[in-house]
């Protein structure tokens, strides 16, 4: 959990975001290497190519996370946000990932989710799960989001937003393009 002001609560997966810092670094080390030694139009693809990935990396480990504050609940997935007001929810469950339900619909959020291993030690019920299991962290999302449900329901009132990440897709967008005008020169 982290906060970003005594009243907002961030949850995400801290294994994702490890590998996705680690991912990033060595794309870094590798566009780093390629600005410094490989300044051609075949450089120019690389490097546009590593910069994918690293984005997709960021898009895929980094990004997704739950924030809950007292104005509403914000789903950050991948290439997409929730922003749902705590009047307009109704429940939280948590299957493979957790689930946030409105009288509507039910937007999943990756950026809780739980680990396999957890999953099978659960539906066998032989061995005890740890206290830091994905389970017992999600059932403490899920008990917070309700606990929210009940605290801000009353103060908070709109509609639910979804949008696009527009800075990710115009980068992914600005990048492919210099990889094929990098493509097309060489």
């Amino acid at each position: 959990m982290k906060s970003n002001s005594p009243e907002s609560e961030h949850y995400l997966s801290a294994s994702n975001r490890i590998t996705g810092t680690v991912v990033l670094v060595i794309g870094a080390l590798g566009l780093l290497d390629v600005i410094l030694e490989w300044r051609t139009a075949t450089g120019l693809l690389v490097g546009s190519i590593i910069a994918i990935f690293m984005l997709l990396a960021y898009v895929g480990l980094i990004r997704p996370s739950v924030t809950l504050s007292p104005e509403n609940l914000l789903i950050r997935n991948h290439l997409r946000d929730h922003r749902i007001p705590w009047s307009k929810v109704t429940g939280a469950d948590v299957t493979d990932l957790l689930r946030v339900h409105t009288d509507a619909n039910r937007f999943r959020a990756s950026g809780v989710q739980l680990v396999m291993r957890d999953l099978r030690k659960q539906r066998v019920g032989g061995r005890k799960l740890a206290a830091d299991s994905s389970i017992s962290k999600a059932d403490i999302v899920v008990g917070r989001i309700e606990n929210h449900m009940a605290q801000f329901a009353g103060k908070s009132d709109g509609d639910i937003v979804s949008e696009w990440a527009r800075p990710e897709l115009i980068v992914l967008g600005v990048l492919a393009m210099i990889a094929v005008v990098a493509a097309f020169v060489r």
